[in-house]
């Protein structure tokens, strides 16, 4: 990433779609997260929201026997104009259309991808200006190989293949930093997202019913707190039809690493207000981010 400096942070509703009905009709995902984005983008009563989320893998079931199937080419390049018109990804094209219609940041949760050079398939996260350009990707860098005996065996490396670039967009209120899932339990990605700038983190994921109740909110008061930066995940509804249960409870938390809001496990729209004076209250009050000993060990940013 380039090493300009970040933007102004500025106040900013962040909303998240804890999103459901993702079955394994495509066009059917595809038109009910298009619906949500628009409904989420004129139900808060209050102000519109600047940035909306949806959840990892929205576009199709997950699983890693489903990401072949339900994979599309995307050939984004980081920094290169993106022709949306040329794109032969039905989601990014929904995903385009929607944000300029809605007038919207979109960070659009997560689709398979595959590279049609190398036919590797990635975890790939999408972001999407106001005008519906493209402007950032992230592939998931982390993939999720679990096993805990008579609870959960899950293995994406069976189908997909991990990134190698940690990313970052900036808007006219705040630079956001990108991860999906299970990059959240290294806290390398946010770290470094942190020192280059970023005022807050959000992750589309998909937590379960062993890891949720675990981990799901810890990790993330864990990174806002170890970072002083707003952290936020965002999860589909839980469908215990599936074959995957996800673990809901989609979630933003402060810099201090208080739990702002939370969803139930239910398909909802969540609305956070996010007021920078936290951010620069917690940095001045207990000044982590300038007593770092660089020379004791190296600045993960560098």
């Amino acid at each position: 990433m380039t090493s300009v400096a970040p933007p102004v942070f500025k106040p900013f509703t962040l909303t998240l779609i804890q999103l459901g009905s993702i079955g394994s009709d495509k066009a059917a995902n595809l038109h009910h997260a298009r619906e949500m984005i628009m409904k989420a983008a004129k139900s808060n009563s209050d102000k519109r929201p600047q940035v909306v989320v949806l959840p990892e893998c929205f576009n199709s079931p997950y699983g890693f026997v489903h990401f072949p199937a339900y994979a599309e080419s995307i050939s984004y390049t980081a920094g290169k104009e993106y022709d949306i018109q040329a794109s032969v990804s039905e989601s990014v094209k929904m995903l385009s259309s929607a944000a300029k219609e809605a007038g919207i940041w979109l960070i659009g949760g997560s689709i398979p991808e595959r590279d049609v050079e190398t036919n590797n398939i990635y975890n790939t996260c999408t972001v999407y200006s106001p005008t519906g350009a493209l402007v950032a990707s992230h592939r998931k860098v982390h993939l999720f190989d679990i096993d805990i005996p008579g609870k959960i065996k899950f293995k994406e490396s069976e189908t997909l293949t991990g990134g190698t670039t940690a990313n970052y967009f900036d808007t006219e209120f705040a630079r956001i930093g990108l991860g999906l899932c299970y990059d959240v339990r290294f806290p390398e990605l946010a770290m470094i997202a942190a020192r280059r700038g970023c005022h807050a983190m959000v992750y589309p994921g998909a937590f379960n019913l062993t890891t949720g109740p675990l981990h799901w909110e810890l990790l993330q008061r864990a990174r806002a707190n170890d970072n002083q930066v707003f952290f936020s995940m965002c999860s589909p509804a839980r469908d215990m039809t599936a074959g995957y249960h996800s673990w809901g409870h989609s979630m933003v938390v402060d810099p201090y690493g208080h739990v702002l809001a939370e969803a139930d496990e239910n398909e909802t729209i969540l609305h956070v207000d996010i007021d920078p004076e936290p951010f620069h209250e917690v940095r001045a009050g207990i000044p982590v981010t300038k007593q770092r000993r660089f020379d004791v060990y190296p600045d993960v940013s560098a």
